[in-house]
């Protein structure tokens, strides 16, 4: 009973909250890879994050 109890719960996880990859608008290919939640955030995110290769913070736009 508890193996069918978590194979469902994971399917629902993973659709209400997928990976999702937030790529840098300077220009320098950076990714961050993270969860969003769908029902908190429909669109697009875009985080304001660090970019090393930039040396400075940069917004960071979710890829597909």
């Amino acid at each position: 009973m508890e193996f069918i109890f978590s194979k469902i719960a994971g399917m629902a996880r993973n659709e209400l909250r997928p990976v999702i990859k937030l790529r840098s608008t300077a220009g320098t290919g950076y990714t961050y890879v993270t969860r969003k939640n769908r029902r908190n955030d429909p669109d697009r995110l875009v985080l304001r994050k660090y970019d090393p290769m930039a040396g400075r913070h940069v917004d960071f736009r979710e890829e597909r």
